[in-house]
């Protein structure tokens, strides 16, 4: 079986500052607010993650405070055989303390890379847009 991948790359303007969307992002709790599932942090390298109810699971390879979270991840629909992927989270100050995250997610599986492509922005990055929306007419 010849495994095949694909390499997912977004940029997405947040109105927060980095350091707050790099928190929100890592802490279970806020992490859950934003996506409205369950999901579980310990936010050190080697530490074990999980989100949307234990949907995708994986651990922290790098965290650069308030700039860089790397992870291995895979998800419960994961192809048997294929390695985990790699998610690069990177945030970057933007104008007037909003911030760029650029990720980059690789080895996704070619069958699902539609999927995921879609899934990151529907239920993360636009959730978590409107998360910092609300949490500025509170």
């Amino acid at each position: 079986m010849v495994l095949k991948f694909k390499t997912l790359k977004q940029s997405h303007i947040i109105a927060a500052p980095e350091e707050k969307v790099y928190r929100t992002y890592l802490n279970a709790k806020t992490h859950s607010a934003f996506t409205g599932s369950k999901a579980t942090s310990n936010p050190k390298v080697g530490g074990k993650m999980t989100a949307w109810d234990g949907y995708i699971e994986g651990k922290f390879l790098e965290l650069v405070e308030g700039r860089k979270i790397i992870q291995e991840w895979k998800t419960t629909e994961w192809p048997e055989g294929y390695p985990l992927s790699l998610l690069e989270l990177d945030f970057r100050p933007a104008s007037k303390g909003r911030t760029r995250l650029n990720m980059i997610h690789s080895k996704v599986p070619l069958e699902q890379a539609d999927k995921y492509y879609e899934g990151w922005l529907s239920m993360y990055w636009e959730p978590l847009r409107q998360y910092f929306d609300e949490s500025k007419t509170k």
